[in-house]
């Protein structure tokens, strides 16, 4: 039997991967009809891709790796892959041809970063804008938003949302339930994203001043309610916040 494994061993192909380094450049990356190609990006990301490649690749994201199989031939176009931690974009060039010779994987590398890129505190933006506000823009995006539209915000990274289920507190004044969505931080400076929906038949305004807790800015994604069963019945506040928004907001009451 040991030559009959011998002789398996040997038939399956060696396949190489080919390694690319990202500097800041869009990578080429070339797909074969029909044949599956996988780019370790050795991140996780979020993919955004152009509304003409819809129906002619599948595009998947899936521990650290990215899975692209194309449907048919199309000429060179450039998608995004967006580090959900740290907001970077990362930009290939993906081309579709018909071949039947096999494609080796792909794998990202990336230049060491230097001991300025790894402190703990990252230099936020040269904009004039203050940081709650392209907080809160960025967080909108991030919800609302196609991906390929989302503005990078250096420094940014998701942060954990350590709230009850449904937070009480907030708005008492109003018939609205509140659920937190998520929340993103740049060092300390934290935004996050509280869906509301009205609970009532009649239409709300919302007043940032009738938000209960301690925060450094407030924003409402609309400034008002449709009556509960309408489209119009749900939004989103974003909470800024310097820290946690738990410490922010009032305790839940006790049952």
């Amino acid at each position: 039997m040991k030559p009959v494994l011998f002789a398996l061993l040997f038939s399956f192909p060696a396949f190489a991967t080919e390694v690319v380094q990202w500097e800041n450049i869009p990578l080429p990356v070339t797909l074969h009809v029909g044949q599956e190609r996988i780019v370790d990006v050795g991140k996780t990301v979020r993919i955004g891709y152009p509304a003409t490649l819809e129906g002619k690749v599948r595009l998947q994201s899936a521990g650290g790796k990215v899975f692209l199989l194309a449907n048919t031939a199309f000429p060179a176009t450039r998608i995004q892959l967006r580090d959900t931690s740290s907001g970077e974009l990362i930009l290939l060039d993906i081309q579709a041809t018909q071949s039947t010779s096999p494609l080796e994987p792909v794998q990202i590398s990336y230049a060491p970063q230097t001991p300025a890129a790894t402190k703990a505190s990252v230099p936020v933006t040269a904009s004039t804008e203050p940081l709650p506000v392209l907080l809160v823009r960025y967080a909108a995006q991030n919800l609302y938003a196609p991906l390929r539209t989302v503005e990078a915000l250096p420094g940014v990274t998701p942060a954990p949302v350590r709230l009850a289920k449904r937070i009480t507190p907030l708005l008492p004044q109003q018939p609205v339930t509140a659920i937190p969505l998520a929340s993103w931080q740049v060092n300390t400076t934290t935004v996050t994203a509280i869906r509301l929906q009205n609970q009532s038949g009649q239409r709300i305004t919302l007043d940032p001043r009738e938000l209960q807790g301690q925060f450094t800015a407030a924003a409402f994604q609309h400034d008002w309610l449709g009556p509960r069963g309408l489209a119009e019945d749900t939004t989103v506040v974003y909470l800024v916040t310097e820290g946690p928004v738990s410490r922010a907001l009032l305790p839940e009451p006790k049952p």
